[in-house]
């Protein structure tokens, strides 16, 4: 599948100090079932990639952040997806899981947790736990 063909996806990556926010998702899920990610999603066809980032966040976690000024953080792709991903340190309302149908849990996991979760992708480790522990992204 070429990268045109690929699915757009955003995701955040929501630090609290030394913590990251990650949403498990449901074993039922179709894609990626039964592993801790970050809170995203696809961009609807004419959307910009910002503005989805904000719609996702508000729809998975019930919170809201600003649009991303700058260009993502962090790149991640897969044969089917191209997932873009930003820092985002700061918020307004408290995160909650807002959508049961897709994650049956959400929590904040600091560095030394990171390495017991199954995660949904493999450069995941590595990179959270640089995020977490080193200098900012």
């Amino acid at each position: 599948m070429d990268s045109d063909a690929r699915a757009q996806v955003v995701a955040a990556f929501l630090r609290d100090g030394n913590r990251v926010l990650l949403c498990h998702r449901s074993a039922t899920r179709r894609w990626c079932p039964d592993v801790w990610d970050l809170p995203g999603g696809h961009i609807d066809p004419g959307e910009r990639a910002g503005a989805a980032l904000v719609r996702e966040v508000r729809e998975e976690l019930g919170i809201a952040v600003a649009e991303p000024s700058g260009p993502p953080s962090h790149h991640v792709s897969g044969a089917t997806y191209d997932m873009r991903v930003w820092l985002v340190d700061s918020w307004a309302g408290t995160p909650v899981n807002a959508a049961p149908d897709e994650h049956d849990d959400i929590a904040w996991f600091d560095a030394t947790e990171l390495s017991g979760l199954r995660l949904a992708h493999d450069s995941y480790l590595t990179t959270f736990t640089s995020v977490l522990t080193g200098p900012p992204w």
